[in-house]
């Protein structure tokens, strides 16, 4: 009787486990949508963004232009396409910018310890109590408007998230019976924070930097909103919001297209983010 249950057993179809649909998979799946449209706009895009023709202003959504067209008779699909550039690459200068100023700080705060902490952690605290957008606006004020000052205006407040979690990880990981194990080796110093402490911090580091994404790209189109970002003619979805919102009541599309890509780019990231924290956060048992 038991042979023949083994027979049964065995003979019996496996039932594949179909693949769950993971906040990580549909928000890598989104992002991998907003890479490839900004890498292959040119081939994407079916006109010239840039290109103007006023017998075709504001027109409606159509088979010709699916997103219609602005004020200057510019086809609002081209256009939003090509936003995603200086948008991801507003983004790509920020994190390059925020994340290692953040992380040295953190973990020499937090492996360093006495007067070095408190001064680092109180320069920290006057930074994060910084409004984001006022201070880069007055930023961008003095340096002027563009992408790199954009950047580097929006860098200067983004920091201190980033060092306050390093410099909380490294607290923890002072004490531990890996640093210890290290530190018997003869391993000391500057080789100790950042070839052991920091490869701890990192994936922290990381799913922060996805989750505060969103919040950067709303920061960044805030900044072309008020004419302060990248400037015209080139493509940016705060300065298309801009546009539209002159017109919101009539062509609602003019602003929607920019704003609908706004919205796609936050959702994408802070899935990605949500994803990651998942993935990466052995307190969740993944």
């Amino acid at each position: 009787m038991t042979q023949n249950l083994t027979d049964l057993e065995v003979a019996a179809p496996v039932r594949r486990r179909r693949p769950r649909m993971t906040s990580l998979a549909i928000g890598g799946t989104l992002v991998a949508v907003l890479l490839l449209a900004a890498l292959l706009a040119p081939l994407l895009a079916p006109y010239n963004p840039d290109a103007q023709m006023m017998s075709a202003r504001l027109l409606p959504p159509s088979a010709a232009h699916w997103f219609g067209t602005d004020g200057f008779g510019r086809d609002l699909f081209s256009r939003v396409i090509y936003g995603s550039r200086p948008t991801l690459l507003l983004v790509s200068l920020i994190l390059v910018l925020t994340i290692p100023v953040g992380m040295l700080i953190g973990i020499c705060a937090g492996y360093l310890g006495g007067w070095t902490e408190r001064v680092l952690m109180r320069i920290t605290d006057i930074f994060l109590s910084l409004p984001n957008l006022v201070i880069a606006l007055a930023l961008v004020a003095m340096l002027g408007p563009g992408l790199m000052n954009g950047a580097l205006a929006l860098a200067l407040t983004s920091w201190p998230p980033f060092a306050r979690q390093a410099r909380a990880e490294t607290l923890a990981l002072r004490r531990s019976d890996y640093l210890a194990a290290a530190r018997m080796q003869g391993i000391n110093g500057l080789r100790l924070m950042f070839g052991h402490i920091l490869p701890l911090c990192m994936p922290s580091a990381v799913v922060r930097a996805a989750l505060s994404l969103g919040g950067i790209i709303l920061s960044a189109a805030g900044l072309g909103f008020l004419g302060m970002g990248v400037q015209p003619p080139t493509a940016e979805w705060g300065s298309m919001v801009a546009e539209g919102s002159k017109v919101i009541f009539d062509q609602w599309w003019v602003a929607a297209a920019p704003g609908g890509a706004i919205l796609f780019a936050s959702l994408a990231f802070n899935l990605t983010g949500d994803g990651l924290r998942d993935r990466l956060d052995t307190r969740n048992g993944n």
